[in-house]
């Protein structure tokens, strides 16, 4: 038998393989353990997994990877991120350390609000540009998909214009970028006391035409107190369904004002930050099959005194899964090693769960999770080699990386 590539001699290999889809319950601490492991590439697939021994007297290959012991995962997979953007918002950062609350920065004219000047008159190379930059570094710490969104436009040719960037990222970068259409993720300022005014640009101008170019796959709406309703989000979203794009929603951030309830009612594929969902809300997720997407860093940055229930979660059967929701403003975190480390320290979550929620459940989060996430014959071949002992190092240890390489779709993107 051929391969492109042999992957040969790794130590410890975690498949996280799933039979039933993405992972609940006690499934969540399975990570399918394979030691002398080795991995067939053809054509950027797996092509299969199996001992090292067998695989090296089996196969002949183009290229051959000695692993040399050490531990292989899958790729990360970030479903949730703000990578476009033009400034950041350190200054936000300082404020919030000196009492200001995210909900009043943002009502004072910080916040998203901030960003979208300095997006709006950007061209779209400076922000294919310094996106770029940005998720080279997010390569470099182990993810190869992120999912990212609009949102810092509110116009309907400045969001275009951030979905055309995403989809160059998507082209030019050595990873896989999902797009999602956020235009509500804010009122802008000239709708700040008009809202049904914006609503009416949203669902007659820019979601048609967002459809129309066939540029996003998803549509996303920050739904909280100070931003959008549940009526408006019902509004919003019902009207992207109705274009054929898929519903993402954020909900029950800074407060429980049922928004668990409304994305399990409207069908969402995801649910995210989720820090004040009660049982009622994760009742209704779980009886929807909505996928809980956990971001814990946003938390820690906004020096939250309570996290989003995932104990409860995992309890009750929800695939949790979790992402760095980087951003300029409320989490500048570009790390899923971190992610995870807040994951387990703050939420509860064991070593095994939090690499299952960044990987293989992050992928169905992405409706990808038929493709990547996991290390088995048919997927994408997304690998990570680590000079760690094993998974529960990777949130032990935080502060800097011991990843050597990053391998997407059977190609080196990164080497230590």
């Amino acid at each position: 038998m051929h391969a492109d590539t042999l992957i040969t001699n790794i130590g410890q290999l975690h498949t996280l393989i799933s039979q039933n889809g993405p992972k609940t319950g006690q499934a969540l601490e399975e990570t399918g353990l394979l030691e002398d492991a080795a991995i067939a590439i053809c054509d950027g697939m797996i092509k299969a997994v199996g001992k090292s021994s067998e695989f090296e007297a089996a196969y002949t290959w183009d290229e051959c990877i000695d692993a040399k012991g050490k531990l292989a995962l899958p790729g990360f997979v970030d479903c949730h991120t703000h990578p476009v953007f033009v400034h950041t918002r350190e200054n936000e950062f300082a404020m919030r350390l000196a009492g200001k609350s995210y909900v009043e920065i943002a009502q004072a004219g910080g916040g998203i609000r901030s960003t979208i000047t300095t997006t709006r008159h950007a061209s779209e190379d400076q922000l294919f540009e310094l996106a770029s930059r940005r998720i080279h570094r997010m390569i470099a710490l182990g993810t190869t998909t992120i999912e990212a969104k609009s949102g810092y436009g509110l116009d309907t040719e400045s969001e275009l214009k951030q979905l055309r960037v995403i989809k160059r990222l998507n082209e030019e970068l050595p990873i896989d970028i999902v797009p999602t259409f956020m235009g509500a993720h804010e009122f802008p300022t000239e709708y700040k006391n008009n809202h049904a005014a914006y609503l009416e640009i949203l669902c007659k101008e820019m979601i048609p035409a967002v459809a129309e170019q066939g540029i996003a796959e998803f549509c996303d709406i920050f739904t909280e107190a100070h931003v959008y309703s549940l009526d408006e989000t019902r509004k919003v979203l019902g009207c992207a369904k109705e274009h054929g794009l898929k519903l993402k929603m954020h909900a029950d951030e800074i407060e429980p004002m049922g928004g668990a309830e409304l994305a399990a009612e409207l069908g969402c594929i995801s649910a995210d930050h989720l820090g004040k969902t009660g049982t009622k809300g994760i009742i209704a997720l779980r009886a929807a099959g909505v996928i809980p997407v956990l971001l814990p860093a946003t938390l820690f940055s906004l020096r939250s005194k309570s996290y989003a229930d995932a104990q409860q979660m995992q309890e009750k059967g929800l695939p949790i899964a979790i992402a760095t929701d980087y951003n300029p403003g409320s989490c500048n975190c570009d790390s899923l090693p971190f992610t995870i480390t807040l994951a387990c320290l703050q939420m509860g979550l064991s070593p095994a769960a939090g690499l299952n929620a960044a990987t293989l459940n992050a992928a169905y989060a992405i409706d990808r999770g038929a493709r990547i996430g996991s290390l088995e014959p048919g997927k994408q071949a997304d690998v990570t080699l680590w000079d760690i002992p094993g998974i529960d190092f990777i949130p032990y240890h935080f502060g800097s990386s011991h990843l050597c390489r990053v391998i997407k779709q059977g190609k080196t993107v990164f080497s230590a």
